[in-house]
């Protein structure tokens, strides 16, 4: 793990990078992802395991070329999360493209659940949901082991003023509470963080353990769920953060058929812009009682 003077050194690094011209940060940023590639070896097998489970149908020169490119959006994301958290309002304003009813929120009687997958610009659509409209947003935190990391990236995330964290250890009640006192939920519904409160369900068809939080909660809370997906454009220097039409057809009472619509709405994305999904997540970590490991 890294020591805190050198996760200091790097969040400096970050705050001294952001005030460079943007077509800069992205070149240098992309660089960053090149070597990462050649360095970080164990993610980038977790990279390409995932990729052959998940798009079989491509050769694998085509699928190493998809992760040698999800590489470098990494390295754009890391470089240019200092000019998310550091750079005046209106500048990171100025990069975020929105489409759709980004102000859904606002308007809904019903408390509003934003499914949010796990893309490399996702930090982005955070930053899109409290600069683009009102409403207070809650979403839940996975507190990072470096405490110095974990305190740069709550600063980040709560730079806006619109937003609050709730730690993933303390449970889902006081997420509930903000809720019910009028706050949209920011929802990451795509990791795996076991069995516990989640189930076995298809994705690109290998079971991958799913969190049944997405529909459980917004049936509990009758809440209005709208898709929200965040993209680097190719080609740009500005992101694209997609507000979708709420589903009518969701929450249901089966839960986990809820979960697997939700997963089949996730492949398409991915299949859109298949460079850009978190590949160096280890999504099928968790197996079935008697199957072997994956990764």
């Amino acid at each position: 793990m890294m020591s805190r003077l050198g996760a200091r050194a790097l969040i400096t690094l970050l705050w001294l990078l952001h005030g460079l011209p943007f077509r800069a940060q992205v070149a240098l940023g992309r660089g960053v992802g090149r070597v990462a590639w050649w360095l970080a070896a164990s993610r980038r097998q977790v990279a390409l395991r995932n990729l052959a489970l998940c798009l079989p149908e491509l050769g694998e020169a085509e699928r190493r070329a998809i992760a040698r490119e999800h590489f470098a959006l990494l390295g754009r994301s890391f470089i240019e999360r200092g000019m998310l958290w550091y750079a005046a309002p209106d500048r990171v304003k100025a990069r975020i493209q929105v489409e759709g009813d980004v102000h859904l929120a606002e308007r809904s009687e019903r408390p509003v659940m934003w499914l949010v997958p796990h893309f490399v610009a996702l930090d982005i659509a955070g930053a899109a949901t409290q600069l683009y409209q009102t409403r207070q947003v809650g979403s839940i935190y996975q507190a990072q082991s470096n405490p110095v990391f974990d305190a740069a990236i709550r600063r980040g995330r709560l730079r806006f003023g619109r937003s609050e964290i709730f730690p993933r250890g303390d449970g889902a009640k006081p997420l509930i509470r903000a809720i019910r006192q009028g706050r949209a939920f920011f929802n990451l519904p795509d990791m795996d963080f076991g069995i516990k409160d989640a189930a076995f369900v298809p994705f690109f068809g290998n079971t991958a353990a799913t969190l049944l939080a997405p529909s459980r909660m917004s049936r509990a809370l009758d809440m209005v769920v709208q898709p929200v997906v965040a993209e680097l454009l190719p080609g740009s220097q500005v992101y694209r953060v997609r507000f979708l039409e709420p589903w009518g057809d969701f929450p249901t009472a089966d839960a986990l058929g809820d979960t697997a619509r939700m997963n089949r709405w996730i492949e398409s994305e991915i299949r859109r812009m298949p460079a850009q999904y978190l590949w160096v997540h280890k999504r099928f970590k968790t197996r079935p009682a008697g199957e072997p490991p994956i990764y």
